[in-house]
């Protein structure tokens, strides 16, 4: 397994893996498949382009797309020290082989690089466990949550906020020391969609 940066040249496979997700997990994202399926390729590649606002990076089998996440900043003056993460994906017949985890690790090291960048936001699903409990072992806590923020075919789902302090309270892709770590403190409450 490789990981690098998705280019607009990736924009169909990135599409492709991120309609298989929102069919098979429609709870664990804010977009849904009918608002995605659509989309034209050529407005995937656009968000992918350097300059979009994220960072895309995904995880290969040789040339087969496991997994993504999205990374960057928030663009308020005051906001610009917060980092976000979005649209993690990992393929189901990939699952339980450490693709998760190192697209994270990724992720974290691309936050870590930003200058400023004190934090880094997340939203799940409270009803994943695996990818809270992946979260949580990576440094990130919960500092919120939004009852019944997602209504998917008639049910509804509750929302974890999760907050990783890149400074005080470092996030590490070696779960032994983010356990070793001392517990992030939420100040404010955050807001970034775990969006696909």
């Amino acid at each position: 397994m490789h990981i690098r940066r998705l280019l607009p040249s990736d924009a169909a496979a990135f599409q492709q893996v991120r309609l298989r997700a929102l069919l098979d997990s429609p709870s664990a994202f804010g977009s849904s498949y009918e608002e995605e399926a659509d989309r034209l390729i050529s407005d995937v590649a656009d968000s992918l382009a350097e300059g979009s606002g994220r960072t895309v990076f995904g995880a290969f089998d040789e040339s087969t797309l496991l997994g993504v996440v999205g990374v960057g900043r928030e663009r308020g003056l005051k906001e610009r020290h917060r980092g976000f993460i979005r649209s993690m994906v990992v393929a189901p017949e990939a699952r339980g082989r450490g693709v998760g985890k190192a697209l994270m690790g990724v992720a974290i090291d691309f936050a870590r690089s930003m200058p400023g960048l004190r934090q880094l936001t997340l939203a799940v699903t409270a009803e994943n466990e695996v990818a809270v409990a992946l979260y949580e072992r990576l440094g990130f806590v919960v500092c919120g949550t939004s009852p019944e923020a997602l209504h998917v075919e008639g049910r509804f789902y509750d929302e974890l906020h999760m907050v990783c302090r890149l400074g005080d309270a470092p996030c590490s892709t070696d779960p032994a020391a983010a356990a070793g770590s001392a517990s992030p403190v939420c100040s404010e409450s955050t807001t970034a969609k775990h969006q696909a």
